[in-house]
């Protein structure tokens, strides 16, 4: 009910016209065509206009046979003596002007064509028009002493020249776009380039030698020596004009030219951007002219006048729309922009259909209150060196440095017609903006900023369809060198002595399987316990990096550091995939040795007496003890169940207060790479990209503060007045009756001695209570292993005799999962494992009683630096070691005492998650979700362990 087809007045043809009220062709009349704007109709050659209203009221009338010619205006009919135009009109002959009226307005019957007078008292041309005689053009004068410009003197872009030697080359007017693969004839270089050289370097003309400059910018100031294009004739007039000078004591800058070159000896470039400082200083917090970079810069057009100066806040050099706050955010000192986006063809055309020229400079304060200007050289990407692209790599001594540019050529483009649209475009796609700080600087000073401009050819097919990505950006870099090397040396150091501490662990672990041999599997071993240690080491180095440049970057006020670059944190970010990845070796590693220890329960509680029994099958009833409840160790056995993946922090927490505080309290905004340390931003203000270093340092840092701040809590308060799940299980132990033998390793592991003081643990309530209020009361001994102590947790150092006669009963224990060709076929499977329980129960209770001489053992303390290196230095050769255990090491089998791998592992999980996606909510979701996972895995197969180890149903563990 509302569509309407789409027309143009392109497509209505010679006989319609573009009816702008109907947004449609519509027919012209009678010996009518369509006007040169499409959007009305006038008559045809040989007719003229007896009334016209706009669009196709329009009426015509045909001229007699004697006056077939149209006015200029189309109204009258008049006799053209020396012929007719294409549209109807009368023409004459060059320097003779067309009058078809006399002076007082009256039409003349035939129309006049009048030479105007080039002689010496008038020296007159007709204009462009060919309706005035005007003065001629003055190098005509000057050459021939008349209007004229005939050989052998040189007539050239509507300019005389004198023949004569010295002249500059015929130069060739091309324009090449490389990326095309196309060179074009351009009709603004063909119409302009040999008039402008010869202006130039004839007269010094100011404009004309500005114009030729122009030219060889919008040929990528390209040089060849075997080519007379805009750049050869640029170059033959610099060198032939020597004698001019220079200009503000700049030796590239001559007299009359524009600066266009920096010179091309080798190394020039790298003299150029770091021998001097810029002769002012900067800081974060300050006035606006130390804190904001002043860009100015001339501006000049095609033909070589000069514009006007122009500041770039205002965002003239960002092709991109965008707020004024955001556009002049660019040149806040220390804020890394970047702006990037799809701009139409159209568009592009239509706001840059004449190319505007720059010399960009910045501004700064000399020292005598004079305003003072550093020229800003380009780095132009697209440069060609005797048809090499010398401006492509990172070695600066190769690179040829320009100063002017522009941001859309949309003239030298035009073939053949400079009025029609152009066939190529070239388009400043990528501008970066670098700045580099001066080494070991403490007061914010640089070196000369560099422009880097990269341009795109954009062949015109369908404007309205084709689009351009352009880029503008703002960097800010430094020497990264010394911290680089700074870094290597720690990784160097700190990871010579991972070496040493796996090595230890090593032969530490060793001496616990009981094995002096080495082979592959303790090669194994060393390469597990290295990752882990390296995974540190590269955790430390991350660490300390990222705090160390969110601190000194964020705090300072006179700028000495900047933040590395994108392409500079990809070390960075090695060493965090590399620390992830080894520490997930690690934690697999400690999951899977968690997962396979030995542990006992070990029940000291006796049969109070005896009881009757009818013996099955014999019909004969006989005295038998009274057996033990198997609930205590049920209980036990589900205690410990429940505290293997008990943690020193609260998972949960810790991942909800770093996002608290990452997210809602804006600590997030620390890790942008601009100069303000604020936690909120303004909405409508410019937003700096992110620094994968400061986002690691921000989140990391987060991280340990929560972590530790947890870890004093439950140590200093939750477990002292709440719950200490740890201590409470040894308690439970002893109030049960039951003790805890671990086994971690072949000969090594750990002893929680449960051994009631009461005797029995199988009681009622009121004999229960009664012997906790006896033993508040010290009514009683001391719970401790050794007499009149209360040392209840020890490390143990098994003999391989012991350990060699608890495989055998543990062989029995488990032959029941054996194949069935292994199986008792007299006996139940259940009695065989349950005679073999109480073989092992009465074997462990016995052995910890030193029953077995040759299988004995004794208790002592740990050295200081048995305790700090995590080894034992006595071999249990003929007796067993039992070390006092002040603290809970069991705790090592327990996700309890490895908090600090864990957290690690949650940190380095959290960080790669986020340097992948840019999302802390994202890492902060997955993050919980791996510690569920990995819990419910610990939780699982460690239940399946502990029945498998313990013969505890495992129906009975919930």
């Amino acid at each position: 009910g509302f569509s309407v087809p789409l027309q143009r007045p392109a497509d209505c043809g010679a006989d319609r016209y573009f009816d702008s009220s109907r947004l449609a062709c519509a027919p012209c009349g009678a010996h009518q065509r369509q006007s040169a704007g499409g959007s009305s109709c006038v008559c045809e050659p040989g007719y003229r206009m007896v009334s016209s209203n706009g669009g196709f009221s329009v009426t015509c009338e045909k001229c007699p046979e004697n006056m077939s010619g149209v006015t200029q205006d189309g109204w009258n009919c008049i006799t053209c003596p020396k012929g007719l135009t294409s549209k109807g009109n009368c023409k004459c002959p060059n320097n003779e002007i067309l009058v078809e009226r006399n002076i007082d307005g009256i039409l003349l019957n035939e129309a006049l064509c009048i030479h105007c007078n080039g002689s010496e008292q008038s020296f007159s041309a007709s204009d462009a028009s060919g309706s005035r005689c005007v003065r001629c053009e003055k190098t005509f004068i000057q050459v021939s002493k008349s209007c004229n410009c005939n050989s052998p003197n040189i007539l050239t872009g509507g300019l005389c020249f004198l023949a004569r030697e010295g002249l500059p080359p015929k130069g060739v007017a091309t324009v090449g776009f490389v990326q095309l693969g196309i060179t074009l004839t351009s009709a603004w270089f063909l119409e302009n380039l040999q008039s402008s050289a010869l202006a130039c370097w004839l007269y010094s003309n100011l404009t004309a030698c500005q114009a030729l400059g122009n030219m060889c910018v919008m040929n990528m100031n390209s040089l060849s020596s075997s080519s007379t294009d805009a750049c050869g004739l640029f170059q033959y007039i610099y060198i032939s004009t020597a004698r001019l000078g220079i200009v503000h004591s700049i030796p590239y800058w001559r007299h009359n030219l524009p600066w266009l070159y920096y010179g091309d000896q080798p190394g020039l470039a790298s003299q150029v951007l770091e021998k001097n400082h810029f002769p002012t200083t900067f800081s974060f917090k300050g006035t606006d002219k130390d804190v904001k970079l002043q860009f100015i810069a001339a501006s000049f057009d095609a033909a070589g006048n000069f514009l006007k100066w122009q500041s770039l806040e205002g965002g003239i050099l960002q092709l991109c729309p965008d707020t004024q706050t955001k556009l002049n955010a660019a040149y806040a000192f220390g804020t890394t922009y970047q702006q990037s986006c799809k701009i139409s063809v159209s568009k592009i055309l239509l706001d840059f259909a004449n190319p505007v020229f720059y010399d960009l400079f910045l501004e700064y304060n000399g020292g005598n209150g004079q305003q003072h200007l550093w020229a800003v050289p380009v780095l132009n990407l697209n440069l060609q060196y005797n048809e090499k692209f010398v401006n492509q790599g990172s070695n600066m001594n190769n690179w040829l440095l320009t100063r002017r540019f522009f941001l859309v050529d949309a003239l030298s483009g035009k073939e053949n017609d400079l009025g029609k649209p152009p066939r190529v475009i070239r388009i400043a796609s990528k501008i970066t903006i670098s700045i580099r700080l001066v080494s070991h600087t403490q007061r914010g000073t640089i070196y000369p900023p560099l422009i880097t401009v990269a341009y795109t050819d954009v062949l015109i097919q369908n404007p309205e369809t084709q689009s351009v990505m352009v880029s503008f950006a703002v960097s800010y870099e430094m020497n990264q060198s010394e911290a680089q090397i700074q870094t290597d040396i720690a990784l160097g150091v700190l990871g010579g002595l991972a070496v040493l501490w796996s090595l230890l662990k090593t032969a530490g672990w060793k001496r616990r399987t009981g094995s002096s041999i080495i082979d592959l599997q303790t090669v194994f071993k060393f390469l597990l316990f290295y990752a882990g240690d390296l995974a540190n080491v590269f955790f430390i180095i991350t660490v300390g990096t990222g705090i160390y440049w969110l601190i000194f970057f964020k705090a300072q006020q006179f700028v000495s550091v900047l933040l590395p670059l994108p392409s500079q944190e990809e070390d960075f970010v090695t060493y965090i995939a590399c620390a992830f990845s080894l520490k997930a070796l690690q934690f697999l590693h400690l999951l899977v040795s968690q997962l396979t220890v030995d542990i006992f329960f070990i029940d000291w509680e006796r049969p109070k007496g005896k009881v009757l029994k009818a013996v099955e099958g014999e019909g004969v009833i006989k005295s038998a003890a009274v057996p033990v409840s198997i609930w205590r160790t049920y209980f036990i056995a589900n205690e410990w169940n429940e505290i293997q993946t008990v943690r020193k922090i609260n998972p949960l927490f810790q991942v909800l207060a770093v996002l608290f505080f990452l997210e809602v309290l804006g600590f997030s905004n620390l890790a942008l790479m601009d100069a303000s340390s604020s936690l909120s931003r303004s909405s409508e203000g410019y937003v700096a990209p992110w620094s994968r270093i400061l986002r690691f340092g921000v989140s990391a840092a987060l991280w340990v503060a929560i972590a530790i701040l947890q870890v004093i809590f439950f140590a200093v308060f939750y477990e002292r007045f709440v719950e200490d799940k740890i201590s409470q299980f040894v308690d439970l132990c002893c109030v049960s009756n039951i003790s805890v033998f671990l086994l971690s390793h072949n000969c090594f592991g750990h002893y929680i001695h449960g051994r009631s003081v009461h005797g029995h643990a199988d009681t009622n309530m009121e004999e229960m209570n009664m012997n906790l209020r006896r033993e508040a009361e010290n009514l009683c001994s001391q719970r401790g292993l050794v007499p009149n102590t209360d040392g209840q947790t020890f490390q143990i150092s098994i003999s391989r005799k012991m350990r060699l006669h608890y495989d055998r009963i543990h062989e029995t224990l488990t032959r029941k999962r054996g194949p069935a060709r292994l199986l008792d076929s007299s006996a139940n499977t259940f009695e065989q494992s349950t005679r073999a329980y109480n073989t092992m129960n009465k074997f462990l209770s016995s052995f910890i009683d030193h029953v077995h001489k040759e299988m004995d053992y004794i208790v002592k303390d740990k050295l200081l630096l048995e305790r700090i290196l995590g080894m034992e230095f006595m071999e249990p050769i003929e007796k067993s070691i039992f070390y006092n255990d002040e603290g809970h090491s069991f705790s090592d089998v327990l996700y309890y005492g490895n908090e600090t791998t864990l957290l690690i592992f949650d940190i380095l999980f959290f960080s790669v998650v986020d340097l992948a996606s840019q999302s802390f909510v994202l890492a902060a979701v997955l993050t919980y979700l791996q510690q569920e996972i990995f819990r419910f895995i610990r939780n699982t197969l460690g239940q399946k362990n502990l029945a498998s180890k313990t013969l505890v149903d495992q129906r009975f563990l919930i």
